[in-house]
């Protein structure tokens, strides 16, 4: 009689009453599971941990400008005397800006009310999470929509005369309609644009357009809202 055990293997389907898994390893093989390192880290406490030292290094650089450097105040508000042309703080002058355009309904009530929308609802669309090139797939499809959007986009900015959105817009849209002309070529710089998904796109074209609003509106407006060359008085 033979001294060895026999094994015997059952399937139970219910995994809460029979939870045990047997692993058989032979000569050959390694218990020892390879994996690649995780380009992701645990939220707490090396993700958390990383924020704080941002904060306290960019505190640290805060305080030590503010010691060597005036900050440029002025003098106590005078109610008889309003300031021409009174500029809001230079995060809202790129909304100001878009007053000059566009009625205050539409620039100071409808364009904000809509990004809020969009910051709020695009969360839960299903997002492209593994951030796919935008012309790897359907390139003749997403052209038709792409240059729909574009046109309508285009046709609605000079209605109104929105030349620092205008110029912005136009530029972004013609570097994208290189990458996607260029999709098949061989070039690191033309493989980068293909590679960018849509949400870097647009990311884009709103940080292009927010700060050409805002450098307009800090150095090119005068009195009364006029255009200016900041080099004149």
């Amino acid at each position: 009689m033979s001294d060895e055990k026999p094994f015997q293997a059952a399937i139970e389907s219910d995994s809460r009453k029979a939870p045990v898994r047997i692993a058989f390893v032979t000569r050959r093989t390694s218990p020892q599971v390879k994996a690649e390192s995780d380009q992701y880290v645990m939220t707490w406490p090396e993700g958390i941990f990383r924020v704080l030292v941002v904060c306290e290094v960019l505190a640290i650089i805060l305080v030590t400008m503010s010691l060597f450097c005036v900050a440029p105040l002025e003098g106590l508000a005078d109610p008889m005397q309003t300031p021409n042309p009174a500029k809001a703080p230079w995060y809202f002058l790129g909304l100001q800006e878009l007053l000059h355009y566009f009625p205050p309904v539409v620039g100071g009530v409808l364009i904000p009310t809509l990004v809020v929308l969009a910051l709020v609802i695009i969360p839960y669309f299903n997002v492209n999470v593994e951030a796919e090139g935008l012309w790897l797939r359907n390139r003749g499809k997403r052209l038709r929509i792409f240059a729909a959007v574009v046109l309508a986009l285009i046709v609605f900015l000079i209605v109104f005369e929105v030349w620092a959105v205008l110029a912005p817009t136009v530029l972004i849209a013609a570097t994208m309609l290189f990458a996607a002309r260029e999709a098949n070529q061989a070039g690191r710089f033309r493989r980068w644009l293909v590679l960018r998904p849509l949400s870097f796109w647009i990311m884009t074209w709103f940080l292009a357009s927010a700060s050409l609003l805002t450098g307009i509106g800090t150095f090119f407006r005068g009195p009364g809202w006029s255009w200016v060359w900041p080099w004149k008085e």
